[in-house]
C-alpha cells in the first residue's frame, strides 16, 4: 500500500555529531547510524515507529522525535534503550517537529487542519495548544539561533490566481458567468483572446465556434487582478461589481508563504508573495529565513505557449523582522526560458522539485535538494548558484555536520543516505538501507519525478503539477486553439439510463480552465482526465513532448512501468471518518457556510450529521431535479460513474480496451459547458476546501466543479439542480461529503436504474495508523480503551494489529492473530494478549499499531516478508531484511 507520503525533515544530526537519524518511510522505522570522526556512516538500529515517519528531529542526544504522517503521531525515542517511550496523538497530517522557546516546547505543524500544535516535553500527553495557521496545508519548520521564533512553510501557498466562472448553463448560476458579462474588459466576449485582439495560436477554421469558459486571473504586483492579455477584472474580482463574479467587495487571496510564530506570545505575522509551493525552509546564520520551491505560470494560457515553461524553481530570502520584503531567484539562472527545450548536458545541470535547503555554518555556501533531478546544488551566502552535485535517486532532506566539512541527504527514492564531501563539493560515499517496496514503485516512480528525464529543460516533470502523486490546488487552461475537435465515439455515454444519454458533443480543443487531478486510485478508473478525453495513461505519453517539452515520449516498457506505479497510490484514511471508519452524525463544520440559496449568505453551518448525507445522497431520495438520485452517476463507493451499461433491465459491463482500460460512465448534464464529462470520483473532496467567496479572506483560488469555480461544497450541494432544503440538510450533505473516502459505503446494484453497480475504491480504514504506547503494567483507563478498541476491530478483519517494542533487551514484534492471541516474532512462541499488556514496562515500553489487513505480518514480525520471522532469523544468523537470507 503506497501513500506516497512526502518527506518533509527526513534526516538530523544528534546536536554531539556521533548519530544520523533518518526515517525509512517505506520501512515505518527510525534508522540511526554511528558517524565516524572522518564522516562515514555504520547503520547501528533500526527503530519501529509510525506509519508513514516523514521528519525527524533530535531533541538531544538521547532523545528523538519521529513524525508520522499516516500514523497522526509523534513517536519520542529513547536513544539509548532504542525504544519508542511515547506516542503523541496529533491532528491530520503531522509534517515536522521543532524544539523551541523558553521554557522549551515543541512545535508540530499538522497540515491537513491548517494548525500548529504546541506541546511540552515534560507532558507529552497533556492537551496541546492549537495556533491557526492562515494558509493551505503548513508543513517544514525552522527556528531561530535564539529560539524566539519558529518558521511555518506553508506548502500550498497559492499564487494569487483565481478562476472567474464563464461556463455555467443552468439558470442564475452561482457564481455568475462574469467572463460572458459585458462589464468585463471584452465586452462580454467568451472566451476572450490571449493575444491583443487575437488568439495565439490561432483559431482553427474548421473548428465549430469554442465554448464560453471560465478565465484564470491573476493578482499583480498593483493589487490589480490580470489575464494573460492584460485585461484588468478587479472591479469584478474585488471592487465595486465583485458581486458580478460571485464574491464579496474587498475579496483577497493573501498568499501567505511563511508563518512566523513568536515563541512567549504564540502571535503569528506572515511573509507574503514568495512562490506557489513552499517546499522546505531553513534559517540562514545571518537571521534570514531561506525557502526553496516551486512557482506556476498558470495564468498563461494554452498548451502551445507554456511547452517546457510553465514552472520555476526558486529560492527566496526573508528578513523575519520586515517580512513584507523578499528576494526571489531562480535555482535556475542557466535556464533564460526562450525555448522549451536544451541539449541533455544543460538539462543535468538543472534542479527540479526541491525538497531540502541548509546552510554551512559559515553562510557563504548554502545547500538544495533537487529530488526531481538527483542532484544537490550549491548556492551563494546570497543564493546565486555555484555549483551542481549529482547525487542518489530522489533526494529529499539534507543535514550538515557541524564543522560543515559534510553533508548527508536522504535519497528516498534510492533508499540511500548520500554522504558529500563539501570541500570537494562531490558524493564520496552512498549508504544504503532496507526497502520493502515492490518493484513496482521503484522502478515506475521515476516516470513521475523525474526532471532530468521527462522535460526539455530538465527542470519539470508530471509531479511539478501533480506534486506527490496529488494536486497543486491550481486550474490550468490546457486547451489549444489550433487544434482539431475529438470525437466521442466508442465512449460509455450516460451508461444507458433513460434520461443521461442524451445532448453529448464532441470534445472541443478548447476546453477552459481545469484543475489538477490526484493521481491517486486512477488506474482501472479509465478514462481519464475531467472530461474523459484521454482512453487510458497511454493517451498522455504525448504530453511529455507537447506539455513538458521532452523530445522524447516513454517507450511501451517504460509506460507500463509508470503504469504500474500509479496502480499502486492510495487513499489515506479519511480525517473526518470514526475509527472504525464509519461515518460521524456530529461533525463541526469551521470553515463552512451558508450558501446563496439559505440567505443571508456567509454565515456558519450548523453541525452536520453524514450518515443522513448518506439518505439523502441514495434512493428513494431524487435530489438531481427530483429525477436522479445523486448516486446514479456518483456510484458507490467511489462517487464515479458506472463501467456497466443498462439494457432496460439490468446493467452489464463493458469489456476492457486493449490496454486494459476502463469505460467508466460520462454525462453531459453537468451543468457547464464542458458538454461531455467523466462523472468525477468525491473521496478527496476534504482536500479541496479552503476557497470561499462568501468571506473578504480566501485561502486557495480554486474550489469544485472541473474548473474550480465553484467556491465551496456548500455552494456545490445547492446549484439549482439539487433540491436541498434546509441549511440543516446542506451541512448534512456536507459532512458527508467530506467523510466520502470509499471504504464501507453501500454499493449499487445491476438491477437498480437508480443506483448502478460502480468500480472499487482502493483506499485506507480511517483507524489504519491509530497507536497507543504502553509504559506500564497498569496503563491509564483510556490506554486500555484504545487498546480493546484495536483489538475488536483486528478481530472484525478491518485492520490489522502489531505490537512492537523491547523486551529483555531486544526488539520484539507480536501480530494479533485472533481470539485474543499474538503470534511473536518466534514462529513458535504466541502471547495472550491480557499477558502481552503486562510486560509493558520504562524500558520496555511496547507500542500498539492498527495497520492495513495484510501488512501486519511484514510490519510486526517478519520485516522482510520471506516467510520467517525475525527473531527466528536472528538466532540462525540470517537478515530479517533481506529476503534472500533466511
Amino acid at each position: 500500500m503506497n501513500w506516497e507520503s512526502p518527506h518533509v525533515h527526513p534526516v538530523d544530526l544528534t546536536p554531539d555529531g556521533t548519530r544520523l537519524l533518518a526515517v525509512n518511510t517505506a520501512d515505518h522505522q527510525l534508522q540511526v547510524f554511528a558517524v565516524s570522526q572522518e564522516g562515514s556512516l555504520t547503520l547501528t538500529a533500526t527503530i519501529p515507529v509510525g506509519l508513514d515517519p516523514v521528519s525527524v528531529r533530535a531533541r538531544s542526544n538521547t532523545e528523538a522525535w519521529v513524525v508520522n504522517h499516516i500514523s497522526d503521531s509523534v513517536s519520542i525515542v529513547n536513544l539509548s534503550t532504542l525504544n519508542v517511550i511515547n506516542t503523541i496523538p496529533t491532528d491530520d497530517e503531522p509534517e515536522d517537529v521543532v524544539f523551541a522557546g523558553t521554557p522549551q516546547r515543541a512545535f508540530i505543524s499538522c497540515s491537513q487542519v491548517n494548525q500548529v500544535l504546541v506541546v511540552d516535553p515534560a507532558r507529552p500527553l497533556a492537551t496541546p495548544r492549537r495556533i491557526p495557521i492562515l494558509g493551505e496545508s503548513p508543513k517544514a519548520l525552522a527556528v531561530n539561533e535564539s529560539g524566539t521564533r519558529v518558521y511555518v512553510a506553508i506548502f500550498e501557498s497559492g499564487n494569487r490566481t483565481t478562476l472567474l466562472s464563464g461556463g455555467r448553463t443552468f439558470p442564475n448560476p452561482v457564481p455568475p458567468n462574469v467572463v460572458s458579462d459585458p462589464r468585463g474588459p471584452y465586452g462580454g466576449v467568451n472566451p476572450p483572446p490571449n493575444f491583443g485582439r487575437d488568439f495565439e495560436p490561432p483559431l482553427n477554421p474548421d473548428n465549430p465556434p469554442p465554448p464560453p469558459q471560465g478565465l484564470i486571473v491573476k493578482k499583480d504586483a498593483r493589487a490589480r487582478w490580470m489575464d494573460d492579455n492584460q485585461g484588468d477584472w478587479t472591479s469584478l474580482v474585488s471592487g465595486e461589481n465583485a458581486a458580478l463574479s460571485g464574491r464579496v467587495e474587498g475579496w483577497d487571496m493573501p498568499d501567505r508563504d511563511v508563518a512566523i510564530i513568536n515563541t512567549s506570545t504564540l502571535a503569528v505575522t506572515y511573509a507574503t508573495g514568495l512562490m506557489n509551493l513552499n517546499m522546505a525552509l531553513a534559517v540562514h546564520p545571518s537571521g534570514l529565513v531561506t525557502v526553496v520551491g516551486t512557482d506556476a505560470t498558470n495564468q498563461v494560457r494554452f498548451e502551445p505557449n507554456i511547452v517546457g515553461l510553465f514552472l520555476r524553481v526558486q529560492l527566496a530570502s526573508v528578513n523575519p523582522s520586515a517580512p513584507s520584503r523578499s528576494v526571489v531567484r531562480d535555482l535556475n539562472p542557466h535556464l533564460d526560458y526562450s525555448v522549451p527545450v536544451v541539449p541533455q548536458s544543460v538539462r543535468d545541470l538543472s534542479i527540479g522539485d526541491p525538497r531540502g535547503i541548509a546552510w554551512h555554518p559559515s553562510g557563504t555556501r548554502g545547500y538544495v535538494t533537487g529530488m526531481g533531478s538527483n542532484n544537490v546544488v550549491v548556492v551563494d551566502g546570497v543564493g546565486q548558484r555555484v555549483a551542481n552535485i549529482p547525487v542518489g535517486e530522489g533526494p529529499t532532506g539534507i543535514v550538515l555536520n557541524r564543522p560543515g566539512t559534510r553533508a548527508y541527504v536522504m535519497d528516498k527514492f534510492a533508499a540511500s543516505i548520500s554522504v558529500v564531501d563539501l570541500k570537494q563539493q562531490k558524493e564520496v560515499a552512498r549508504v544504503p538501507f532496507f526497502d520493502p517496496s515492490p518493484e513496482a514503485i521503484k522502478l515506475g516512480r521515476k516516470h513521475l519525478y523525474d526532471t532530468h528525464k521527462t522535460s526539455g529543460l530538465g527542470h519539470i516533470s508530471c509531479g511539478s503539477c501533480h506534486v506527490d502523486g496529488r494536486m497543486d490546488r491550481l486550474a490550468w487552461d490546457l486547451g489549444d486553439p489550433s487544434d482539431v475537435v475529438k470525437s466521442i465515439a466508442g465512449q460509455n455515454l450516460g451508461m444507458g439510463i433513460p434520461g443521461l444519454t442524451e445532448d453529448f458533443t464532441n470534445w472541443h480543443s478548447m476546453k477552459g480552465p481545469m484543475t489538477t487531478q490526484t493521481l491517486q486510485d486512477i488506474i482501472g478508473k479509465e478514462p481519464h482526465h475531467w472530461r474523459g478525453d484521454r482512453a487510458g495513461l497511454e493517451d498522455f505519453n504525448p504530453a511529455f513532448i507537447k506539455l513538458q517539452g521532452d523530445d522524447a515520449m516513454l517507450s511501451a516498457v517504460e509506460m507500463q512501468q509508470f503504469e504500474d506505479f500509479l496502480a499502486t497510490l492510495t487513499f489515506p484514511p479519511n480525517p473526518f471518518r470514526n475509527v472504525d471508519n464509519t461515518l460521524p452524525t456530529r461533525l463541526a463544520l469551521p470553515g463552512h457556510y451558508t450558501p446563496h440559496k439559505f440567505p443571508p449568505v456567509g454565515r456558519p453551518l450548523p453541525v452536520g450529521n453524514a450518515v443522513n448525507g448518506l439518505q439523502m445522497f441514495r434512493p428513494p431520495r431524487l435530489l438531481d431535479n427530483n429525477v436522479f438520485a445523486c448516486s446514479t452517476c456518483h456510484t458507490l463507493p467511489t462517487g464515479l460513474g458506472s463501467d456497466f451499461v443498462w439494457d432496460g433491465s439490468r446493467f452489464n459491463p463493458l469489456p476492457a480496451g486493449p490496454h486494459g482500460e476502463r469505460h467508466l460512465g460520462l454525462v453531459s448534464q453537468d451543468g457547464t459547458t464542458a458538454g461531455t464529462t467523466k462523472v468525477p470520483h468525491l473521496r478527496n473532496l476534504y482536500q479541496k476546501a479552503g476557497t470561499e467567496f462568501s468571506q473578504r479572506e480566501s485561502l486557495a483560488g480554486f474550489g469544485y466543479f472541473h474548473d474550480g469555480a465553484t467556491a465551496s461544497l456548500s455552494e456545490f450541494v445547492t446549484v439549482t439542480a439539487f433540491k436541498l432544503m434546509t441549511e440543516q440538510e446542506v451541512a448534512d450533505m456536507v459532512a458527508f461529503l467530506l467523510s466520502f473516502s470509499g471504504s464501507d459505503l453501500p454499493m449499487g446494484s445491476v438491477t437498480s436504474v437508480m443506483e448502478p453497480p460502480g468500480p472499487s475504491s482502493k483506499d485506507t480504514h480511517a483507524g489504519v495508523g491509530r497507536q497507543v504506547t504502553l509504559s506500564s503494567p497498569n496503563p491509564a483507563p483510556s490506554q486500555l480503551g484504545d487498546v480493546a478498541l484495536f483489538q475488536q476491530l483486528a478481530d472484525r478483519e478491518a485492520v490489522g494489529l502489531v505490537v512492537r517494542g523491547r523486551q529483555g533487551g531486544l526488539a520484539r514484534g507480536y501480530v494479533y492473530v485472533g481470539n485474543g492471541v499474538f503470534q511473536s516474532d518466534r514462529s513458535r512462541e504466541v502471547v495472550n494478549a491480557s499477558v502481552l499488556r503486562t510486560l509493558a514496562r520504562p524500558g520496555s515500553e511496547l507500542t500498539y499499531t492498527l495497520v492495513p489487513r495484510g501488512m501486519e505480518f511484514p510490519l510486526g514480525v517478519d520485516r522482510d516478508n520471506d516467510g520467517v520471522l525475525n527473531q527466528d532469523e536472528l538466532e540462525r544468523g540470517t537478515r530479517p531484511d533481506d529476503p534472500l537470507s533466511k
